[in-house]
Protein backbone atom coordinates (compact mmCIF):
# COMPACT_ATOMS: atom_id res chain seq x y z
CA UNK A 1 0.00 0.00 0.00
CA UNK A 2 1.44 3.40 -0.92
CA UNK A 3 2.45 5.94 1.70
CA UNK A 4 -0.07 8.38 0.21
CA UNK A 5 -3.03 6.06 0.75
CA UNK A 6 -1.91 5.15 4.27
CA UNK A 7 -1.30 8.81 5.19
CA UNK A 8 -4.82 9.70 4.07
CA UNK A 9 -6.29 6.80 6.07
CA UNK A 10 -4.34 7.92 9.14
CA UNK A 11 -5.74 11.45 8.80
CA UNK A 12 -9.40 10.67 7.99
CA UNK A 13 -11.44 8.55 10.38
CA UNK A 14 -14.01 6.35 8.63
CA UNK A 15 -16.72 7.09 11.22
CA UNK A 16 -16.22 10.85 10.85
CA UNK A 17 -16.29 10.61 7.05
CA UNK A 18 -19.37 8.39 6.89
CA UNK A 19 -21.02 10.59 9.53
CA UNK A 20 -21.03 13.47 7.02
CA UNK A 21 -23.48 11.44 4.92
CA UNK A 22 -25.23 9.08 7.35
CA UNK A 23 -26.68 9.66 10.82
CA UNK A 24 -24.68 7.20 12.94
CA UNK A 25 -25.32 6.13 16.52
CA UNK A 26 -22.88 4.23 18.78
CA UNK A 27 -23.56 0.49 18.88
CA UNK A 28 -21.01 -1.12 21.15
CA UNK A 29 -17.55 -0.51 19.66
CA UNK A 30 -19.12 0.29 16.26
CA UNK A 31 -21.46 2.96 14.87
CA UNK A 32 -24.77 2.08 13.23
CA UNK A 33 -27.17 3.80 10.83
CA UNK A 34 -29.43 3.43 7.78
CA UNK A 35 -27.57 2.34 4.65
CA UNK A 36 -27.23 5.16 2.06
CA UNK A 37 -27.03 2.64 -0.79
CA UNK A 38 -30.40 0.91 -0.48
CA UNK A 39 -33.83 1.59 1.02
CA UNK A 40 -34.25 0.20 4.53
CA UNK A 41 -36.19 1.00 7.71
CA UNK A 42 -34.05 -0.99 10.15
CA UNK A 43 -30.37 0.06 10.34
CA UNK A 44 -28.02 -2.56 8.94
CA UNK A 45 -25.07 -0.27 8.13
CA UNK A 46 -21.98 -0.39 10.38
CA UNK A 47 -18.86 1.77 10.52
CA UNK A 48 -15.94 0.65 12.67
CA UNK A 49 -13.40 3.12 14.06
CA UNK A 50 -11.27 0.24 15.33
CA UNK A 51 -11.01 -1.50 11.95
CA UNK A 52 -11.40 1.70 9.89
CA UNK A 53 -13.95 0.12 7.57
CA UNK A 54 -17.69 0.05 6.87
CA UNK A 55 -20.13 -2.67 5.89
CA UNK A 56 -23.85 -3.05 5.16
CA UNK A 57 -25.39 -6.39 6.13
CA UNK A 58 -28.42 -5.59 3.96
CA UNK A 59 -26.83 -5.00 0.54
CA UNK A 60 -23.38 -6.51 1.35
CA UNK A 61 -21.44 -3.44 0.26
CA UNK A 62 -18.38 -2.50 2.28
CA UNK A 63 -14.81 -1.23 2.27
CA UNK A 64 -12.65 1.64 3.47
CA UNK A 65 -12.87 5.43 3.13
CA UNK A 66 -11.87 5.25 -0.55
CA UNK A 67 -14.54 2.75 -1.55
CA UNK A 68 -17.13 4.71 0.44
CA UNK A 69 -16.40 7.94 -1.46
CA UNK A 70 -16.31 6.05 -4.77
CA UNK A 71 -19.74 4.51 -4.06
CA UNK A 72 -21.29 7.62 -2.54
CA UNK A 73 -20.05 10.19 -5.05
CA UNK A 74 -19.72 8.03 -8.16
CA UNK A 75 -16.00 8.80 -8.32
CA UNK A 76 -13.18 6.78 -9.83
CA UNK A 77 -10.32 5.88 -7.49
CA UNK A 78 -8.12 8.69 -8.88
CA UNK A 79 -10.85 11.25 -8.16
CA UNK A 80 -11.49 9.84 -4.67
CA UNK A 81 -7.75 9.89 -3.99
CA UNK A 82 -7.46 13.57 -4.92
CA UNK A 83 -10.66 14.50 -3.05
CA UNK A 84 -9.61 12.76 0.18
CA UNK A 85 -6.04 14.07 -0.08
CA UNK A 86 -7.38 17.63 -0.33
CA UNK A 87 -9.75 16.94 2.57
CA UNK A 88 -6.86 15.61 4.70
CA UNK A 89 -4.52 18.45 3.70
CA UNK A 90 -2.01 15.99 2.24
CA UNK A 91 0.22 16.76 -0.73
CA UNK A 92 0.30 13.69 -2.97
CA UNK A 93 3.66 12.32 -4.09
CA UNK A 94 4.60 12.88 -7.73
CA UNK A 95 3.41 9.51 -9.07
CA UNK A 96 0.03 9.58 -7.38
CA UNK A 97 -0.45 13.29 -8.11
CA UNK A 98 0.11 12.81 -11.84
CA UNK A 99 -2.23 9.80 -11.85
CA UNK A 100 -4.97 11.68 -10.02
CA UNK A 101 -4.65 14.82 -12.11
CA UNK A 102 -4.56 12.85 -15.37
CA UNK A 103 -8.26 12.07 -14.95
CA UNK A 104 -10.27 13.99 -17.53
CA UNK A 105 -12.83 14.88 -14.89
CA UNK A 106 -10.17 16.53 -12.78
CA UNK A 107 -8.77 18.39 -15.80
CA UNK A 108 -12.24 19.75 -16.59
CA UNK A 109 -12.70 20.84 -12.98
CA UNK A 110 -9.38 22.71 -13.26
CA UNK A 111 -10.60 24.33 -16.50
CA UNK A 112 -13.85 25.41 -14.85
CA UNK A 113 -11.98 26.82 -11.85
CA UNK A 114 -9.72 28.86 -14.14
CA UNK A 115 -12.73 30.04 -16.18
CA UNK A 116 -14.60 31.15 -13.06
CA UNK A 117 -11.56 33.15 -11.92
CA UNK A 118 -11.24 34.70 -15.39
CA UNK A 119 -14.91 35.73 -15.55
CA UNK A 120 -14.77 37.17 -12.01
CA UNK A 121 -11.63 39.20 -12.71
CA UNK A 122 -13.19 40.63 -15.87
CA UNK A 123 -16.27 41.73 -13.90
CA UNK A 124 -14.38 43.26 -10.97
CA UNK A 125 -11.29 44.70 -12.68
CA UNK A 126 -12.09 45.54 -16.32
CA UNK A 127 -13.72 48.73 -17.65
CA UNK A 128 -15.60 46.68 -20.23
CA UNK A 129 -17.80 45.27 -17.44
CA UNK A 130 -19.37 48.56 -16.28
CA UNK A 131 -22.75 47.62 -17.76
CA UNK A 132 -22.68 44.28 -15.93
CA UNK A 133 -21.70 45.97 -12.67
CA UNK A 134 -24.62 48.40 -13.01
CA UNK A 135 -27.02 45.52 -13.71
CA UNK A 136 -25.93 43.62 -10.59
CA UNK A 137 -26.15 46.80 -8.52
CA UNK A 138 -29.71 47.36 -9.80
CA UNK A 139 -30.54 43.79 -8.78
CA UNK A 140 -29.48 44.71 -5.25
CA UNK A 141 -26.34 42.59 -5.02
CA UNK A 142 -23.64 43.79 -2.63
CA UNK A 143 -19.95 43.61 -3.54
CA UNK A 144 -19.47 41.06 -0.77
CA UNK A 145 -22.13 38.84 -2.37
CA UNK A 146 -20.48 39.14 -5.79
CA UNK A 147 -17.20 38.01 -4.23
CA UNK A 148 -18.79 35.16 -2.24
CA UNK A 149 -20.57 33.71 -5.28
CA UNK A 150 -17.67 34.54 -7.64
CA UNK A 151 -20.09 36.17 -10.10
CA UNK A 152 -18.34 37.19 -13.33
CA UNK A 153 -18.76 38.67 -16.76
CA UNK A 154 -17.51 37.91 -20.27
CA UNK A 155 -17.60 40.52 -23.09
CA UNK A 156 -19.25 39.73 -26.41
CA UNK A 157 -16.12 38.41 -28.13
CA UNK A 158 -15.89 35.14 -30.04
CA UNK A 159 -12.98 33.31 -28.39
CA UNK A 160 -11.72 35.44 -25.50
CA UNK A 161 -11.95 32.67 -22.88
CA UNK A 162 -10.78 29.93 -25.23
CA UNK A 163 -7.60 31.81 -26.09
CA UNK A 164 -6.97 32.59 -22.41
CA UNK A 165 -7.34 28.96 -21.38
CA UNK A 166 -5.14 27.73 -24.23
CA UNK A 167 -2.41 30.10 -23.04
CA UNK A 168 -2.83 28.66 -19.55
CA UNK A 169 -1.84 25.27 -21.00
CA UNK A 170 -5.21 23.52 -21.25
CA UNK A 171 -5.88 21.30 -24.30
CA UNK A 172 -8.47 22.23 -26.91
CA UNK A 173 -10.12 18.78 -26.72
CA UNK A 174 -10.69 19.19 -22.96
CA UNK A 175 -12.06 22.71 -23.51
CA UNK A 176 -14.62 21.33 -25.97
CA UNK A 177 -15.60 18.49 -23.62
CA UNK A 178 -15.96 21.00 -20.75
CA UNK A 179 -18.71 22.76 -22.74
CA UNK A 180 -16.96 26.14 -22.54
CA UNK A 181 -15.68 25.94 -26.11
CA UNK A 182 -17.67 24.98 -29.19
CA UNK A 183 -16.05 23.43 -32.24
CA UNK A 184 -17.22 24.64 -35.62
CA UNK A 185 -17.55 22.33 -38.60
CA UNK A 186 -14.09 22.01 -40.17
CA UNK A 187 -12.24 23.49 -37.16
CA UNK A 188 -8.47 22.94 -37.22
CA UNK A 189 -6.49 22.04 -34.10
CA UNK A 190 -3.33 23.03 -35.98
CA UNK A 191 -4.35 26.68 -36.50
CA UNK A 192 -6.90 26.78 -33.64
CA UNK A 193 -9.36 28.38 -36.03
CA UNK A 194 -13.01 27.42 -35.84
CA UNK A 195 -13.27 27.23 -32.03
CA UNK A 196 -15.41 29.75 -30.17
CA UNK A 197 -16.74 30.47 -26.68
CA UNK A 198 -20.15 29.18 -25.67
CA UNK A 199 -20.67 32.16 -23.35
CA UNK A 200 -20.34 35.67 -24.83
CA UNK A 201 -21.71 39.00 -23.57
CA UNK A 202 -23.07 37.40 -20.40
CA UNK A 203 -23.02 37.74 -16.63
CA UNK A 204 -21.62 34.46 -15.39
CA UNK A 205 -22.77 32.44 -12.38
CA UNK A 206 -20.53 29.47 -11.45
CA UNK A 207 -22.27 26.22 -10.48
CA UNK A 208 -20.54 24.20 -7.76
CA UNK A 209 -20.98 20.62 -6.68
CA UNK A 210 -21.34 19.84 -2.98
CA UNK A 211 -17.53 19.62 -2.63
CA UNK A 212 -16.88 23.19 -3.88
CA UNK A 213 -15.75 22.14 -7.36
CA UNK A 214 -16.92 24.42 -10.18
CA UNK A 215 -18.73 21.98 -12.49
CA UNK A 216 -20.58 24.37 -14.81
CA UNK A 217 -21.96 27.84 -15.45
CA UNK A 218 -25.14 29.76 -16.10
CA UNK A 219 -24.72 32.79 -18.36
CA UNK A 220 -27.31 35.59 -18.25
CA UNK A 221 -27.19 37.80 -21.35
CA UNK A 222 -26.54 41.44 -20.55
CA UNK A 223 -28.04 42.96 -23.71
CA UNK A 224 -30.64 40.82 -25.48
CA UNK A 225 -30.51 40.75 -29.29
CA UNK A 226 -31.93 38.45 -31.96
CA UNK A 227 -28.57 36.65 -32.08
CA UNK A 228 -27.94 36.44 -28.34
CA UNK A 229 -29.40 32.91 -28.13
CA UNK A 230 -31.82 33.40 -25.25
CA UNK A 231 -31.67 35.13 -21.89
CA UNK A 232 -29.99 32.20 -20.11
CA UNK A 233 -27.48 29.67 -21.45
CA UNK A 234 -26.21 26.79 -19.33
CA UNK A 235 -23.28 24.42 -19.51
CA UNK A 236 -24.41 21.27 -21.37
CA UNK A 237 -24.01 17.77 -19.95
CA UNK A 238 -20.32 17.06 -19.38
CA UNK A 239 -18.29 14.41 -17.50
CA UNK A 240 -18.50 16.63 -14.38
CA UNK A 241 -21.88 18.37 -14.84
CA UNK A 242 -25.21 16.58 -14.77
CA UNK A 243 -27.97 19.05 -13.91
CA UNK A 244 -30.10 16.23 -12.47
CA UNK A 245 -27.43 15.55 -9.82
CA UNK A 246 -26.35 19.10 -8.91
CA UNK A 247 -28.13 21.35 -6.39
CA UNK A 248 -27.20 25.01 -6.74
CA UNK A 249 -25.88 26.55 -3.52
CA UNK A 250 -25.66 23.30 -1.54
CA UNK A 251 -21.90 23.72 -1.07
CA UNK A 252 -22.57 27.00 0.77
CA UNK A 253 -25.75 25.84 2.53
CA UNK A 254 -25.06 22.32 3.78
CA UNK A 255 -23.76 23.26 7.25
CA UNK A 256 -26.69 25.59 7.91
CA UNK A 257 -29.16 22.98 6.56
CA UNK A 258 -27.74 20.41 8.97
CA UNK A 259 -27.74 22.91 11.84
CA UNK A 260 -31.35 24.02 11.28
CA UNK A 261 -32.45 20.54 10.11
CA UNK A 262 -34.30 22.22 7.25
CA UNK A 263 -33.60 22.77 3.56
CA UNK A 264 -35.43 25.57 1.76
CA UNK A 265 -35.79 24.87 -1.97
CA UNK A 266 -36.44 27.69 -4.46
CA UNK A 267 -36.42 27.76 -8.27
CA UNK A 268 -33.81 30.27 -9.43
CA UNK A 269 -30.15 30.91 -8.74
CA UNK A 270 -30.77 34.60 -8.07
CA UNK A 271 -33.39 33.55 -5.49
CA UNK A 272 -30.72 31.54 -3.65
CA UNK A 273 -28.18 34.35 -3.77
CA UNK A 274 -30.76 36.93 -2.58
CA UNK A 275 -31.78 34.67 0.33
CA UNK A 276 -28.18 34.16 1.42
CA UNK A 277 -27.52 37.89 1.20
CA UNK A 278 -30.60 38.49 3.39
CA UNK A 279 -29.27 36.07 6.02
CA UNK A 280 -31.23 32.90 5.18
CA UNK A 281 -28.37 30.50 4.42
CA UNK A 282 -30.15 27.12 4.29
CA UNK A 283 -31.50 27.81 0.77
CA UNK A 284 -30.76 25.92 -2.48
CA UNK A 285 -32.21 25.74 -5.98
CA UNK A 286 -32.89 23.19 -8.68
CA UNK A 287 -32.28 25.93 -11.28
CA UNK A 288 -35.76 25.92 -12.77
CA UNK A 289 -36.10 22.19 -13.48
CA UNK A 290 -38.21 19.56 -11.73
CA UNK A 291 -36.41 18.00 -8.77
CA UNK A 292 -34.90 14.57 -9.40
CA UNK A 293 -34.34 11.48 -7.26
CA UNK A 294 -30.59 12.13 -7.27
CA UNK A 295 -31.05 15.68 -5.96
CA UNK A 296 -33.41 14.48 -3.24
CA UNK A 297 -30.94 11.80 -2.11
CA UNK A 298 -28.27 14.49 -1.95
CA UNK A 299 -30.42 16.87 0.11
CA UNK A 300 -31.57 14.10 2.44
CA UNK A 301 -27.99 13.64 3.62
CA UNK A 302 -28.31 16.96 5.44
CA UNK A 303 -32.00 17.07 6.42
CA UNK A 304 -35.23 15.14 5.94
CA UNK A 305 -37.25 18.38 6.23
CA UNK A 306 -37.91 20.41 3.10
CA UNK A 307 -39.79 23.70 2.64
CA UNK A 308 -40.40 24.30 -1.06
CA UNK A 309 -41.24 27.47 -3.00
CA UNK A 310 -42.21 27.56 -6.66
CA UNK A 311 -43.70 29.85 -9.27
CA UNK A 312 -47.47 30.16 -8.96
CA UNK A 313 -48.11 29.52 -12.68
CA UNK A 314 -49.23 26.14 -14.01
CA UNK A 315 -45.75 25.13 -15.22
CA UNK A 316 -44.18 25.97 -11.86
CA UNK A 317 -46.77 24.00 -9.94
CA UNK A 318 -46.47 21.02 -12.28
CA UNK A 319 -42.70 20.85 -11.86
CA UNK A 320 -43.04 21.26 -8.10
CA UNK A 321 -45.59 18.44 -7.83
CA UNK A 322 -43.17 16.03 -9.53
CA UNK A 323 -40.42 16.98 -7.09
CA UNK A 324 -42.75 16.81 -4.10
CA UNK A 325 -43.94 13.32 -5.11
CA UNK A 326 -40.36 12.03 -5.24
CA UNK A 327 -39.47 13.71 -1.94
CA UNK A 328 -42.52 12.25 -0.15
CA UNK A 329 -41.73 8.78 -1.53
CA UNK A 330 -38.19 9.19 -0.16
CA UNK A 331 -39.66 9.80 3.30
CA UNK A 332 -39.00 13.55 3.46
CA UNK A 333 -41.26 15.91 5.39
CA UNK A 334 -42.33 18.44 2.78
CA UNK A 335 -43.99 21.80 3.37
CA UNK A 336 -45.12 24.34 0.76
CA UNK A 337 -44.11 28.00 1.04
CA UNK A 338 -46.93 30.35 0.14
CA UNK A 339 -46.42 34.13 0.01
CA UNK A 340 -49.31 36.62 0.14
CA UNK A 341 -50.61 37.93 -3.18
CA UNK A 342 -49.01 41.09 -4.50
CA UNK A 343 -45.70 40.95 -2.63
CA UNK A 344 -43.63 39.41 -5.41
CA UNK A 345 -43.51 36.66 -7.99
CA UNK A 346 -40.37 34.97 -6.59
CA UNK A 347 -38.26 35.04 -3.39
CA UNK A 348 -35.82 37.60 -4.83
CA UNK A 349 -38.67 40.04 -5.52
CA UNK A 350 -40.40 39.37 -2.17
CA UNK A 351 -37.14 40.07 -0.31
CA UNK A 352 -36.74 43.39 -2.11
CA UNK A 353 -40.31 44.41 -1.23
CA UNK A 354 -40.46 43.11 2.33
CA UNK A 355 -37.79 40.84 3.80
CA UNK A 356 -39.91 39.88 6.80
CA UNK A 357 -42.76 38.60 4.61
CA UNK A 358 -40.41 36.04 3.03
CA UNK A 359 -38.98 34.92 6.37
CA UNK A 360 -42.49 34.55 7.83
CA UNK A 361 -43.68 32.62 4.75
CA UNK A 362 -40.83 30.12 5.11
CA UNK A 363 -41.45 29.72 8.84
CA UNK A 364 -45.18 29.14 8.37
CA UNK A 365 -44.96 26.89 5.31
CA UNK A 366 -47.95 24.56 4.99
CA UNK A 367 -47.76 20.79 5.33
CA UNK A 368 -47.79 19.39 1.81
CA UNK A 369 -50.81 17.13 2.40
CA UNK A 370 -52.83 20.06 3.77
CA UNK A 371 -51.78 21.98 0.67
CA UNK A 372 -52.89 19.09 -1.57
CA UNK A 373 -56.23 18.91 0.26
CA UNK A 374 -56.79 22.64 -0.17
CA UNK A 375 -56.08 22.47 -3.90
CA UNK A 376 -58.23 19.37 -4.43
CA UNK A 377 -61.34 20.77 -2.72
CA UNK A 378 -61.14 24.19 -4.41
CA UNK A 379 -64.18 24.87 -6.64
CA UNK A 380 -65.59 21.39 -6.02
CA UNK A 381 -69.03 20.42 -4.73
CA UNK A 382 -68.74 17.47 -2.32
CA UNK A 383 -72.48 16.85 -2.72
CA UNK A 384 -71.79 16.01 -6.36
CA UNK A 385 -70.65 12.34 -6.62
CA UNK A 386 -68.49 13.07 -9.68
CA UNK A 387 -66.66 15.87 -7.87
CA UNK A 388 -66.21 13.58 -4.86
CA UNK A 389 -64.58 10.96 -7.09
CA UNK A 390 -62.30 13.57 -8.70
CA UNK A 391 -61.19 14.76 -5.25
CA UNK A 392 -60.68 11.19 -4.00
CA UNK A 393 -58.67 10.14 -7.06
CA UNK A 394 -56.42 13.20 -6.89
CA UNK A 395 -55.70 12.87 -3.17
CA UNK A 396 -55.40 9.08 -3.04
CA UNK A 397 -52.57 9.30 -5.56
CA UNK A 398 -50.69 11.54 -3.13
CA UNK A 399 -51.59 9.57 0.00
CA UNK A 400 -50.36 6.40 -1.70
CA UNK A 401 -46.86 7.93 -2.00
CA UNK A 402 -46.48 8.28 1.78
CA UNK A 403 -44.09 5.48 2.89
CA UNK A 404 -45.17 5.49 6.56
CA UNK A 405 -48.25 3.43 7.51
CA UNK A 406 -49.46 5.58 10.44
CA UNK A 407 -49.17 8.83 8.51
CA UNK A 408 -50.85 7.27 5.49
CA UNK A 409 -53.74 6.05 7.65
CA UNK A 410 -54.13 9.53 9.21
CA UNK A 411 -54.70 11.15 5.83
CA UNK A 412 -57.03 8.38 4.71
CA UNK A 413 -59.17 9.00 7.80
CA UNK A 414 -59.07 12.77 7.16
CA UNK A 415 -60.22 12.26 3.57
CA UNK A 416 -62.92 9.84 4.73
CA UNK A 417 -64.31 12.45 7.13
CA UNK A 418 -64.05 15.36 4.68
CA UNK A 419 -65.82 13.46 1.88
CA UNK A 420 -68.21 11.47 4.06
CA UNK A 421 -66.99 8.24 2.45
CA UNK A 422 -66.26 4.98 4.28
CA UNK A 423 -62.50 4.53 4.76
CA UNK A 424 -62.62 0.94 3.43
CA UNK A 425 -64.03 2.28 0.16
CA UNK A 426 -61.09 4.72 -0.07
CA UNK A 427 -58.60 1.93 0.65
CA UNK A 428 -60.16 -0.17 -2.12
CA UNK A 429 -60.04 2.80 -4.50
CA UNK A 430 -56.38 3.50 -3.61
CA UNK A 431 -55.42 -0.10 -4.34
CA UNK A 432 -56.82 0.32 -7.86
CA UNK A 433 -54.71 3.37 -8.63
CA UNK A 434 -51.82 2.32 -10.80
CA UNK A 435 -48.42 3.97 -10.85
CA UNK A 436 -47.96 6.29 -13.80
CA UNK A 437 -45.78 4.93 -16.56
CA UNK A 438 -42.23 6.09 -15.86
CA UNK A 439 -41.41 5.94 -19.55
CA UNK A 440 -43.75 8.78 -20.48
CA UNK A 441 -42.04 11.72 -22.03
CA UNK A 442 -41.76 14.62 -19.56
CA UNK A 443 -41.00 18.00 -21.09
CA UNK A 444 -38.89 19.78 -18.55
CA UNK A 445 -38.72 23.31 -19.93
CA UNK A 446 -40.40 24.14 -23.24
CA UNK A 447 -42.68 22.30 -25.62
CA UNK A 448 -40.62 23.66 -28.51
CA UNK A 449 -37.31 22.51 -27.08
CA UNK A 450 -36.25 19.24 -28.70
CA UNK A 451 -33.64 18.74 -26.02
CA UNK A 452 -36.29 18.85 -23.30
CA UNK A 453 -38.25 16.09 -25.00
CA UNK A 454 -35.73 13.48 -23.93
CA UNK A 455 -37.59 10.87 -21.92
CA UNK A 456 -36.74 10.24 -18.31
CA UNK A 457 -36.21 6.63 -19.32
CA UNK A 458 -35.25 6.22 -22.97
CA UNK A 459 -36.49 3.23 -24.92
CA UNK A 460 -34.01 0.79 -26.41
CA UNK A 461 -34.72 2.22 -29.88
CA UNK A 462 -34.04 5.76 -28.59
CA UNK A 463 -30.64 4.69 -27.29
CA UNK A 464 -29.70 2.94 -30.52
CA UNK A 465 -30.80 5.92 -32.65
CA UNK A 466 -28.91 8.28 -30.34
CA UNK A 467 -25.66 6.34 -30.77
CA UNK A 468 -26.28 6.08 -34.52
CA UNK A 469 -26.80 9.85 -34.87
CA UNK A 470 -23.72 10.63 -32.77
CA UNK A 471 -21.64 8.45 -35.09
CA UNK A 472 -23.21 9.92 -38.24
CA UNK A 473 -22.55 13.50 -37.12
CA UNK A 474 -19.04 12.72 -35.91
CA UNK A 475 -18.01 10.98 -39.17
CA UNK A 476 -20.26 12.79 -41.65
CA UNK A 477 -17.33 13.72 -43.93
CA UNK A 478 -16.50 10.04 -44.52
CA UNK A 479 -20.07 8.87 -45.15
CA UNK A 480 -19.70 8.75 -48.93
CA UNK A 481 -17.34 5.78 -48.53
CA UNK A 482 -19.66 3.90 -46.15
CA UNK A 483 -22.19 1.33 -47.29
CA UNK A 484 -25.52 1.49 -45.47
CA UNK A 485 -29.17 2.31 -46.11
CA UNK A 486 -31.64 4.47 -44.20
CA UNK A 487 -35.04 3.09 -45.14
CA UNK A 488 -36.73 3.28 -41.74
CA UNK A 489 -39.05 6.24 -41.08
CA UNK A 490 -39.38 7.13 -37.41
CA UNK A 491 -42.63 8.90 -36.55
CA UNK A 492 -42.14 8.96 -32.78
CA UNK A 493 -39.28 8.89 -30.31
CA UNK A 494 -36.75 11.26 -28.80
CA UNK A 495 -34.75 11.81 -31.99
CA UNK A 496 -37.44 11.18 -34.64
CA UNK A 497 -37.28 14.66 -36.22
CA UNK A 498 -33.48 14.80 -36.31
CA UNK A 499 -33.26 11.25 -37.66
CA UNK A 500 -35.64 12.09 -40.51
CA UNK A 501 -33.65 15.22 -41.40
CA UNK A 502 -30.38 13.29 -41.39
CA UNK A 503 -31.93 10.48 -43.44
CA UNK A 504 -33.28 12.88 -46.08
CA UNK A 505 -30.01 14.81 -46.29
CA UNK A 506 -27.91 11.64 -46.53
CA UNK A 507 -30.19 10.17 -49.20
CA UNK A 508 -29.70 13.32 -51.29
CA UNK A 509 -25.99 13.36 -50.56
CA UNK A 510 -26.27 16.79 -48.93
CA UNK A 511 -25.56 16.29 -45.22
CA UNK A 512 -24.44 19.77 -44.14
CA UNK A 513 -23.78 20.14 -40.41
CA UNK A 514 -24.14 23.94 -40.31
CA UNK A 515 -27.46 23.74 -42.15
CA UNK A 516 -28.63 20.98 -39.83
CA UNK A 517 -27.60 23.06 -36.81
CA UNK A 518 -29.63 26.00 -38.11
CA UNK A 519 -32.69 23.80 -38.62
CA UNK A 520 -32.56 22.70 -34.98
CA UNK A 521 -31.83 26.08 -33.46
CA UNK A 522 -34.29 26.74 -30.62
CA UNK A 523 -34.22 30.21 -29.11
CA UNK A 524 -32.48 30.14 -25.74
CA UNK A 525 -32.00 26.36 -25.75
CA UNK A 526 -29.10 24.00 -26.30
CA UNK A 527 -28.88 22.83 -29.91
CA UNK A 528 -29.38 19.06 -30.06
CA UNK A 529 -26.92 18.83 -32.96
CA UNK A 530 -24.21 20.46 -30.83
CA UNK A 531 -25.06 18.15 -27.93
CA UNK A 532 -24.59 15.04 -30.08
CA UNK A 533 -21.46 16.42 -31.73
CA UNK A 534 -20.00 17.04 -28.28
CA UNK A 535 -20.86 13.48 -27.27
CA UNK A 536 -19.09 12.24 -30.41
CA UNK A 537 -15.95 14.21 -29.57
CA UNK A 538 -16.04 12.82 -26.04
CA UNK A 539 -16.91 9.18 -26.73
CA UNK A 540 -15.37 8.49 -30.16
CA UNK A 541 -12.34 10.79 -30.34
CA UNK A 542 -9.95 7.86 -30.88
CA UNK A 543 -12.20 5.69 -33.08
CA UNK A 544 -10.66 4.95 -36.48
CA UNK A 545 -12.51 5.51 -39.75
CA UNK A 546 -12.48 1.77 -40.39
CA UNK A 547 -14.09 0.97 -37.03
CA UNK A 548 -16.56 3.82 -37.46
CA UNK A 549 -17.63 2.41 -40.83
CA UNK A 550 -18.28 -1.03 -39.32
CA UNK A 551 -20.18 0.45 -36.37
CA UNK A 552 -22.39 2.76 -38.48
CA UNK A 553 -23.27 0.01 -40.95
CA UNK A 554 -24.15 -2.29 -38.06
CA UNK A 555 -26.20 0.39 -36.28
CA UNK A 556 -28.20 1.28 -39.40
CA UNK A 557 -29.35 -2.33 -39.58
CA UNK A 558 -30.02 -2.47 -35.83
CA UNK A 559 -32.18 0.66 -35.97
CA UNK A 560 -34.32 -0.93 -38.68
CA UNK A 561 -34.67 -4.24 -36.85
CA UNK A 562 -35.56 -2.58 -33.55
CA UNK A 563 -38.11 -0.33 -35.26
CA UNK A 564 -39.69 -3.35 -36.99
CA UNK A 565 -39.91 -5.17 -33.68
CA UNK A 566 -41.72 -2.22 -32.11
CA UNK A 567 -44.10 -1.81 -35.07
CA UNK A 568 -44.99 -5.52 -35.03
CA UNK A 569 -45.76 -5.33 -31.33
CA UNK A 570 -47.91 -2.24 -31.84
CA UNK A 571 -49.86 -3.81 -34.70
CA UNK A 572 -50.36 -7.10 -32.87
CA UNK A 573 -51.90 -5.22 -29.93
CA UNK A 574 -54.14 -3.20 -32.26
CA UNK A 575 -55.21 -6.33 -34.15
CA UNK A 576 -56.12 -8.06 -30.88
CA UNK A 577 -58.26 -5.07 -29.83
CA UNK A 578 -60.00 -4.92 -33.23
CA UNK A 579 -60.82 -8.63 -32.96
CA UNK A 580 -62.28 -8.16 -29.46
CA UNK A 581 -64.69 -5.41 -30.54
CA UNK A 582 -65.46 -7.07 -33.87
CA UNK A 583 -64.32 -4.14 -36.06
CA UNK A 584 -63.80 -6.05 -39.34
CA UNK A 585 -62.85 -2.99 -41.43
CA UNK A 586 -60.18 -1.93 -38.94
CA UNK A 587 -58.98 -5.53 -38.63
CA UNK A 588 -58.55 -5.85 -42.42
CA UNK A 589 -56.65 -2.54 -42.50
CA UNK A 590 -54.33 -3.59 -39.70
CA UNK A 591 -53.71 -7.04 -41.21
CA UNK A 592 -52.73 -5.42 -44.51
CA UNK A 593 -50.40 -3.05 -42.67
CA UNK A 594 -48.84 -5.99 -40.83
CA UNK A 595 -48.29 -7.89 -44.10
CA UNK A 596 -46.70 -4.81 -45.73
CA UNK A 597 -44.38 -4.52 -42.77
CA UNK A 598 -43.00 -8.00 -43.43
CA UNK A 599 -42.44 -7.52 -47.16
Amino acid sequence: MSDDVQNIKDKIDVVDLVGEYVQLKPAGINHKGLCPFHQEKTPSFMASRERQNWHCFGCSKGGDIFTFVEEMEGMEFREALKYLADKAGIQLTTNFKSEAESSQKNRIKDINRAAASFYHNVLTKMDTSKGAQEYLKDRGLLQETIETWQIGFVPDQWDLLTQYLLKKGFGIDDLVVSGLTIKREGASTQTMKGFYDRFRGRIMFPIWDVHDNVVGFTGRVLVETEKSGGKYVNTPQTPVYDKSRVVFGLNKSKKEIKSKDLVVVVEGQMDVIACHQAGMINVVATSGTAMTEEQIKLLKRYSANMNMAFDSDEAGEKAARRGIELAVKAGMNVRVIQVPDGVGKDPDEVLKNNKQVWFDSVEHAQDVMKWYFGRAFTEKDIKNPKDKQIIATELLKEIKNIPFAVEKDHWLQTLSQDLGVDIDVLRENMAQIKEENSKKFIKVESKKDINSQIAIEKTRLDLIVERFLIMILKFHKQLSTFNFQLSTSLSTGTYAELYENVKNAYTKGELNIDQLRNEFHREGQENIVDVLLLAGEKDFATLSEKDAKIEIEKLSSTVKNEWLKGERKRLQTAISQAEKIGDKDKLAELMQEFQNLNL
